[in-house]
């Protein structure tokens, strides 16, 4: 897999033909719109996604030269997709692209071949109809994204701002990814209880019984909260507390935690110089052994690995962005003196 996520180099290539969903397109089109990569949209001329009418950059030839491939939701999972889609999008992959499938892109992947042999997923609507007609294919209907490294799926619809934001995250860590986050009025990204899983996120909606806990424990990650903690701030019983959190986040109150605990230590160890003990203490971990081991089986490279990783990403984010001030600041320079002279 290509692996130059330098700012302003790494390209993304849509690949979209007749008979896509626009929203997932335009989430992808918003997500990688951002300065730090180079969008790029590949498909026949011109596209239809419903109503609208799409002219793309290029044919699907130019999906072989993207580091990463994006394929929008497919509207009707009971029509086979075109095979000049299908076979750009397994060029791509063998050419070293890494390709991830917005909702029911995922049966375009599925056609490709690309997720035999791999966990993946699919609007929960299409879950079975993905298993049933490519059985090689693990699906799993409870997760918002599955990464695989090189091939990863999204649930339906919101899920694929998540998946957008996870491959913003990885490339230039979370908090350029919450940056991002922030100007779309979306809900940061939050990493799942294993690396490839996104469980846990925190919801959007405010009214459910547990809107007014989840702030009040994100203010609270340095101290040593418990389940009875926040039972008793919930004003709730231990029990009633775990089924809320099941039926809201997917997962139990002590893994949710140990996920913000874990997002939280990610921030600090790009945007700060603490030590991995101090950061261990202001996330509740308690000691750099407990955050180390937390953190590389959930992320999978140890606290520092991750520091020194992000650290060279936003280094080389800043240098670019210097450059560029100043390639802008000579050439308003030359026009002045142009100007002068007339």
């Amino acid at each position: 897999m290509k692996t130059d996520v330098e700012p302003g180099t790494a390209t993304v290539a849509l690949a979209v033909t007749d008979g896509m969903l626009h929203f997932e397109l335009s989430v992808a089109y918003e997500v990688f719109g951002d300065p730090l990569y180079r969008l790029a949209v590949h498909g026949p001329a011109p596209v239809r996604f419903g109503r609208f009418l799409l002219e793309p950059d290029g044919g699907f030839g130019g999906l072989a030269h993207a580091d990463t491939v994006i394929v929008p939701g497919w509207a009707d999972v009971d029509v086979d997709p075109p095979a000049a889609l299908v076979d750009a999008v397994r060029a791509a992959h063998e050419a070293g692209a890494r390709v991830a499938s917005l909702c029911t892109g995922a049966f375009v992947l599925a056609a490709a071949g690309l997720l035999d042999g791999r966990r993946a997923t699919t609007h929960w609507a299409h879950t079975d109809v993905l298993a049933s007609r490519y059985p090689r294919v693990e699906v799993d209907p409870d997760v918002l994204y599955v990464d695989n490294g090189s091939v990863l799926t999204s649930a339906g619809k919101a899920a694929a701002m998540d998946l957008c934001l996870h491959l913003v995250r990885l490339d230039h860590g979370s908090a350029l990814a919450n940056t991002i986050a922030r100007r779309l009025v979306v809900p940061p990204h939050r990493a799942g209880g294993q690396a490839q899983f996104v469980t846990a996120p925190v919801p959007a909606q405010d009214d459910h019984p547990l809107a007014a806990l989840f702030p009040w424990v994100l203010e609270r990650l340095g101290e040593p909260l418990t389940v009875e903690d926040l039972a008793r701030r919930a004003n709730m019983s231990s029990r009633h507390l775990t089924r809320h959190f099941r039926a809201v986040t997917g997962t139990t109150p002590l893994q949710w935690l140990l996920t913000q605990r874990i997002r939280h230590a990610q921030e600090l160890l790009e945007a700060t110089g603490d030590s991995v003990d101090a950061i261990a203490t202001a996330t509740g971990m308690g000691t750099a052994t407990t955050l180390r081991r937390h953190f590389n089986r959930t992320i999978g490279v140890p606290p520092d690995t991750y520091r020194r990783t992000f650290r060279t990403t936003r280094s080389m984010h800043a240098t670019h962005s210097t450059d560029s001030t100043h390639a802008e600041s000579h050439r308003h320079a030359g026009h002045d003196r142009a100007a002068g002279m007339h």
